[in-house]
């Protein structure tokens, strides 16, 4: 009996052939990378985040030219307070942490693209992502504050600016301000899809900033939406957001994939604290191949429509890809 159907496996039986017909490829160029910055000398582990460090100037400095030497061509700055006020008043400081970073790092490779974390949570007592009176987080007036500190960081030297506030109007705020300025070149990506995740929790003790009281869930979106998704990601692209996020990534890749059918943008994704966090930890137990576990997460982040990372496993996929 003659039998007639298709032999997918052809395709498949030379690894050359496998690659040669590879429809999603991750590369180096396509990383991220976010990293912590503080006023302290040295380096110090940050104990749920493994192979993640908060660094000193110096140690940022090391760090860039482990980058540049890697092939990863952008990094996304968290800067670490030494003092915290009422106003975050170091956020958008001359001499802030963030802003002497940025220069750090210019100094030392002026290609490395800069991208700065754009928010007030890590430099008020509070650790609420705008102005705080008495339980309620102020969305209109805190936008005069988020727009100075963008405009803090370009005057520093960034080279793109990146807000995660998510209060209503931030990226219109943040673009007139740096209009008005004359930086009119300097694009936003918009942090437009940001949900309320328990996947932030190595994130918070990286960045000391928990809430002191209540959450985040009046500002941050709730994870059982994805229609609101595409309406955060319209007010932005109407704002005059030029990059559009999703974060997190990997329980999100349904909502990358939304926003990516939806807008012509740019899109990243944030491969977040606690996703990085899971795979090391189930790594270092020895339960998961770390690597091939790795390269498929990125592999489905550019798959579902990312062609930006923002990955703490940056550095490693770069390793991975030139001892390919």
């Amino acid at each position: 009996m003659e039998l007639h159907f298709d032999r997918h496996r052809r395709l498949r039986n030379h690894s050359v052939l496998r690659g040669m017909v590879r429809e999603t490829r991750v590369l180096a160029s396509d990383f991220m990378y976010p990293l912590f910055v503080t006023h302290d000398d040295g380096r110090h582990p940050i104990l749920s985040m493994p192979g993640v460090d908060h660094l000193s100037l110096q140690e940022l400095r090391r760090e860039t030219n482990v980058l540049s030497e890697l092939g990863v061509p952008s990094m996304m700055i968290f800067g670490i307070p030494a003092v915290k006020d009422d106003v975050s008043s170091e956020a958008y400081a001359e001499n802030g942490i963030v802003q002497q970073a940025i220069q750090v790092v210019k100094s030392e490779n002026p290609h490395m693209l800069v991208a700065t974390d754009v928010c007030l949570c890590q430099y008020n007592p509070a650790g609420h992502c705008g102005l705080v009176h008495g339980d309620q987080i102020l969305n209109d007036e805190s936008l005069v504050l988020l727009a100075q500190t963008a405009l803090s960081h370009v005057q520093a030297g960034a080279d793109l600016v990146a807000p995660s506030d998510m209060m209503d109007g931030r990226v219109a705020a943040i673009r007139a301000k740096l209009d008005e300025a004359g930086y009119v070149q300097t694009p936003i990506m918009s942090y437009a899809v940001k949900y309320a995740s328990a996947f932030y929790g190595p994130f918070r003790e990286a960045a000391h900033s928990a809430p002191a009281f209540g959450d985040r869930r009046t500002y941050q979106m709730d994870p059982a939406n994805v229609r609101e998704a595409i309406r955060e990601a319209r007010s932005d692209v109407t704002e005059g957001a030029d990059i559009l996020m999703v974060k997190p990534a990997m329980a999100y890749m349904d909502v990358i994939r939304a926003v990516k059918d939806s807008f012509d943008l740019p899109l990243a994704a944030y491969n977040v604290s606690g996703e990085y966090a899971m795979v090391k930890a189930a790594a270092l137990q020895g339960w998961i191949d770390e690597r091939a576990v790795v390269m498929e997460m990125m592999t489905g982040f550019k798959r579902a429509g990312a062609e930006i990372i923002i990955s703490y496993f940056a550095k490693d996929v770069a390793r991975y890809l030139r001892d390919m």
